[in-house]
């Protein structure tokens, strides 16, 4: 059996590229783990609060010295800890937004991206927790980043690499559908970008 968790963090529903090619992941893996179990986190429907004092505080106090407030403070980035962890398989659908991803995949990363949950500190430097998951991004974008003269402007696939990797998540796999706003690329664009999708 594997657990399937599909981020998506698209603002729009419907013409976005970025939930078409997350799908487009989600499908092939069911076809590869025919046990399978999919767990669907749309950021738009159930956003996360942009981190404030109240829940940063909470986080550096024991639990069994919090009040019921700071419990209900921290509970959103438990439960969704916790579900990260129990997934094996994570697919995160991304559009490139001002060279950067959505605020809303940045305030999911800043509840799981905790010190003693998903990473800790050691005399040998830091280690990821979140270990033995796979995880395939999914990228669309109205140019071309993946290479050319705006590849130095991606900041999207690089950042997440590297915040996956930090807690643990090193088998990364990226899809791209770019160029989806230059006319001599548009129309085949998405179809290009589902066709590359090769579940490893």
């Amino acid at each position: 059996m594997k657990n399937i968790l599909h981020i998506i963090s698209s603002p729009r529903t419907n013409g976005s590229a970025s939930r078409t090619l997350g799908n487009a992941i989600e499908e092939k893996l069911q076809e590869a783990y025919p046990e399978h179990s999919i767990t669907t986190l749309d950021l738009l429907k159930t956003p996360f609060p942009h981190l404030g004092e109240e829940q940063v505080d909470a986080w550096f106090i024991p639990t069994e010295n919090r009040t019921s407030e700071q419990n209900e403070a921290v509970k959103r980035s438990d439960d969704a800890i916790a579900q990260l962890m129990a997934s094996d398989v994570i697919v995160i659908s991304v559009p490139i937004y001002n060279f950067g991803i959505p605020s809303a995949l940045k305030a999911y990363i800043d509840h799981i991206a905790r010190g003693g949950m998903t990473f800790q500190y050691s005399e040998n430097g830091f280690e990821g927790l979140v270990k033995n998951k796979k995880a395939y991004i999914a990228v669309a974008s109205g140019s071309v980043f993946s290479e050319g003269d705006y590849q130095s402007y991606d900041f999207v696939v690089p950042y997440l690499k590297s915040v996956l990797g930090f807690i643990g998540v090193t088998d990364v796999s990226v899809f791209r559908a770019e160029g989806l706003g230059l006319p001599h690329l548009q129309e085949t664009a998405l179809e290009k970008g589902i066709e590359s999708i090769v579940i490893a």
